[in-house]
Parts: structure tokens; sequence; C-alpha cells
């Protein structure tokens, strides 16, 4: 099992170029940033764990692919993810684009981390409509993958629709950039059935249980489904510094777990990247 970290990059947090290779040096397998491209203030639903969750960093959280690419530059070996990209509230051949893009100036880095969501209305003020959003975001997923590994893509959905095109530059990684799918797991785990490469599950409180209840789950599902479990990731949020958790969890499959990062500076970070540094090699199979 690896150890990742996750992160929203703000103006006052430390810089992703700062972070990137601090988690390098200190054998962090990736980093998974966030996304919001605003907060409105009218809103009907909540963060899934409550109001009080929905922290300053959530308003001030800065674009996913800007500073990822800012951590690509300055890194060798870290695998550069977002968790996640909000994709059904951004055009589908741009973010195409985006992803391609980052993926070979990474040189084959990048796990695009996808989700639909919760905020009603900040989907909603970029067009989509929020009672279609799924159906939506897995026909953004197989249009990208005709983008990424055509030479002349088209893709005719219900919501995505365009005629055929020429597209590039191509991803590095082949057919394309993992997509890992998050949210609760009863639904995030069908959805990355279907059109992933593997599952972020949303926190327990959320909806998705313990490890020990939907591990088994998932292995079943994709046997069921007709995929290999073992070509399905799995990474959880939220890593403690316990390494019998640790371990229980590389031990039920979990291919990776991240630690939740605040967006402070680096008098703040850098000691708990410290103590990390002493718990990774311990967990790394």
């Amino acid at each position: 099992m690896e150890i990742g970290a996750q992160i929203f990059f703000t103006d006052y947090s430390m810089a992703p170029t700062d972070l990137a290779v601090a988690l390098e040096e200190r054998g962090f397998d990736s980093l998974w940033v966030a996304e919001h491209s605003h907060i409105p203030v009218t809103r009907r639903f909540t963060h899934p764990l409550g109001a009080a969750a929905l922290t300053k960093e959530y308003f001030d959280v800065m674009d996913p692919f800007v500073t990822l690419s800012a951590a690509a530059a300055v890194t060798k070996r870290l695998k550069l993810a977002t968790a996640i990209c909000l994709v059904i509230q951004r055009d589908t051949i741009q973010t195409a684009k985006s992803v391609a893009s980052l993926d070979q100036i990474s040189q084959g880095r990048f796990l695009f981390g996808i989700g639909v969501g919760w905020n009603a209305e900040e989907m909603e003020d970029h067009g989509t409509v929020f009672e279609t959003r799924t159906l939506k975001m897995r026909e953004q997923i197989e249009a990208m993958r005709e983008i990424w590994t055509k030479e002349t893509p088209e893709y005719h959905g219900e919501i995505v629709d365009f005629p055929p095109m020429t597209a590039w530059p191509k991803p590095v990684q082949k057919p394309n950039p993992p997509v890992i799918v998050g949210g609760a797991f009863r639904l995030a785990a069908r959805r990355a059935i279907r059109y992933g490469d593997g599952i972020l599950p949303a926190a327990p409180s959320a909806g998705s249980g313990s490890p020990e209840e939907f591990m088994p789950r998932f292995r079943r599902m994709a046997e069921e489904a007709g995929r290999d479990p073992k070509s399905l990731s799995v990474t959880l949020g939220g890593a403690p510094e316990d390494l019998s958790v640790l371990m229980r969890n590389r031990d039920l499959g979990v291919s990776c777990m991240t630690v939740r990062l605040p967006p402070a500076k680096a008098d703040e970070i850098l000691p708990i990247l410290d103590r990390w540094a002493k718990l990774i090699p311990q967990v790394r199979n």
C-alpha cells in the first residue's frame, strides 16, 4: 500500500512546488488536490459531512490543473492527482486537453480523480442540471476516452455530443490516465466498475461504511461485472498515524491511503510529513 497526501492549495497554504518536493523527498507516492470553482452564498445542500465541514479552504481553493502542473515541474516520481475534479462543471473537450497536457508534462504521472460533487448551485452556475449530473459525468468520461485514444474522435450521447475532430496531445499513459471515481461507496463503486479504473470512497460517515465492509463487496461487484478486481485501485482518505490501522487496510487490499494536510505553511506541514516519513517504509508492500 502506498501513502499519498491530500490538500486544498490556497494563497495562504504551502506552495505546490515546495510541498511537492517535500513529499517526494520523504517517500510519499502521490499528491491529491481538491477543486471548487466557487461556493454560492445560497445553497440547497451542505457538505456531506455537515455544515461544520465547509471550512474556509473550500471557498479559497486554487485550480487543480494549475497547481499540479507546478508540482509536476519540480518532481520526477510523485504521482499527481485530483481529489476530486468536478468534471460536470467543466467543458468536456477542454478538460480532455488539460488532462492529456498534464500527463505529458508529468511524463505519465497523472491520476484523474473525478466526482459529481454535492453543491447543486455551484454546478448549476456552470449550466449543469443537478438531476442529470451522473449521466453527464459518464458521458464525459466516455467522450474523453475517445479523444485520448482516437485520431479522429467523435461522441454522440444524450448530453455530450460532438462530430469528428482532431484533438492533441494524447496522454502518455495508455490508453489513458487512470480514472478514479470518488463518492459514497455504493454509487461510486458502480460507476468505477462501469467506466473507471479505481475508486476513492467517501468517509464512512458519508455513507461508505468501513473498509472491512466494502472491500469484499467491491471485489464481488467487479467479478460479477466481468472485471478483474485487481485492475481497480482503492484509495482511502484520512490516513491515521496508526500503524495497526494502516497495516489492516493494506492487508484488506487498499491500494493507497492519503494524509489530509491543513492549508497551512511549511512550519505546520513539514513536521507532519517528517512523522509520516518514518511510517511509510513500514506500510509499503
